[in-house]
């Protein structure tokens, strides 16, 4: 028996380097076979590439095929994740999807590196300039179909995107965010968003169960359980993200949200849940006599 690589079919990735300097990213990117749609695909981007971009790709090519009995069509995927064979960079996903002030936090083991956030409008002015702009010349894209979404920092991330840039994405997918960062300092961000006129904007919150003030089972039998626990009372995630979206569901200025909790999920686990919910609300078959 001969063992081979294996990679996921229809799949490429490049790397892409910021205009303003610095390390480049890696894009992992799916593109359907066959003619696009004449409005062109709709479009994905996920954060934390890497990690993301596989339960992407197989929820898609697993649903896609079968619309009626999914509600789910095709599109392209584009993840930006960078340069290793590592799911994480926590570095650089650190500085990429943690939002302003500028801050410098401990190394994550003793003689490491300083970690840093507050990189993530550079990181959004690389979608909109580069990696929106270089997808569109690959590929027919619909301008009024594009999906953002981030997990963990990479949902705080996503808020922020949205509060900054709200006409960058028709849809916003933020799983549990990070939304008590920085004493909650995403909030003063969401008071200052401005609406665009014309312009509809769909925000997905979620969370796993097991985010709020109690523990998975099975995490009650390790030694930090006490620790972790109050750990997961302080970040609040499922009630923050919850009283966001019912502050935020205002569909009259431009925008309508939705709140979920993903059963049986821990903050972790619930990444493959979540970016399945996204594939299904970036690639939702519409029907166009509606």
């Amino acid at each position: 028996m001969t063992e081979k690589t294996y990679t996921l079919p229809g799949t490429v990735c490049f790397d892409l380097a910021p205009k303003a300097g610095g390390e480049p990213y890696r894009i992992f990117l799916y593109i359907p076979t066959g003619e696009p749609p004449a409005e062109g695909w709709p479009l994905l981007v996920l954060t934390d590439g890497n990690a993301t971009f596989p339960f992407a790709v197989a929820s898609l090519v697993t649903q896609a095929p079968y619309p009626t009995g999914t509600n789910v069509g095709w599109g392209v995927i584009a993840a930006i994740g960078y340069p290793s064979d590592e799911p994480y960079n926590a570095l650089r996903r650190a500085w990429d999807l943690g939002p302003p002030p500028i801050k410098s936090y401990p190394p994550y083991f003793e003689g490491g590196p300083a970690v840093r956030i507050g990189g993530t409008g550079e990181l959004i002015d690389v979608i909109e300039t580069q990696l929106l702009p270089r997808l569109s010349e690959m590929v027919r894209l619909d301008a009024t179909r594009r999906s953002l979404f981030g997990h963990s920092f990479g949902g705080l991330f996503t808020l922020y995107a949205l509060f900054e840039r709200p006409a960058l994405f028709a849809n916003w997918i933020a799983a549990s965010p990070t939304i008590y960062w920085e004493g909650s300092e995403i909030l003063n961000n969401e008071v200052r968003r401005q609406s665009v006129a014309g312009h509809a904007a769909f925000l997905h919150l979620s969370a796993g169960e097991y985010e709020g003030d109690k523990l998975a089972p099975f995490q009650y039998r390790n030694e930090d359980a006490a620790s972790r626990l109050e750990k997961r009372k302080t970040e609040q995630t499922i009630a923050l993200a919850q009283e966001m979206a019912e502050r935020l569901n205002r569909p009259e200025d431009g925008i309508r949200t939705q709140f979920e909790l993903f059963a049986g999920q821990t903050h972790m686990s619930v990444l493959g849940p979540a970016v399945n919910r996204a594939v299904g609300i970036a690639f939702e078959v519409v029907d166009k006599n509606a």
